[in-house]
């Protein structure tokens, strides 16, 4: 368990124990899309309306470094057809911008900093994938896609 790469399920397990509202479908919607064209979500609400809850719920859900079977009891999802087939099968890249944004001044390079956090972070978790000196994010995860074998996200 990393800073950005499977952190857990923590942070929904709080949530849980401070007055969660049930928002759990949106977990359906996501799986919906999963292996399809479709498979981009942009999830955007006001200030204070749940965004980060949402994030956290998601990550809780799909993050294979936990079991976050009990913490779904008696949620709406707990009652779709999807629910069993995603449950804690993945690994989850956990970025919150606005935490991030908050760990550097303006005049830094946000951007290339937090590609070499995450690097980093990932590169713990895969430490036979070799790391070349001109990689950036999206090229160190293709390599690490091509070397485990793990393209398609369901399986199919």
């Amino acid at each position: 368990m990393g800073d950005y790469l499977n952190i857990g399920n923590f942070n929904f397990r709080a949530a849980r124990n401070d007055g969660f509202v049930d928002k759990s479908q949106l977990i359906a919607e996501v799986n919906a899309v999963l292996g399809t064209k479709r498979n981009m979500i942009c999830m955007t609400r006001s200030r204070r309306f749940g965004k980060s809850t949402a994030a956290d719920m998601l990550c809780a859900y799909y993050d294979q470094s936990c079991d976050s079977h009990e913490l779904f009891n008696g949620l709406a999802i707990e009652k779709d057809p999807s629910f069993e087939a995603h449950l804690n099968k993945y690994v989850v890249i956990f970025v919150s911008l606005t935490t991030f944004t908050a760990m550097f001044d303006e005049d830094q390079k946000i951007v290339e900093k937090m590609q070499r956090l995450l690097i980093n972070d990932i590169k713990n978790e895969y430490p036979d994938v070799r790391l070349e000196s001109e990689d950036d994010l999206m090229s160190f995860l293709s390599r690490i896609v091509d070397a485990k074998g793990k393209k398609d996200p369901i399986g199919s």
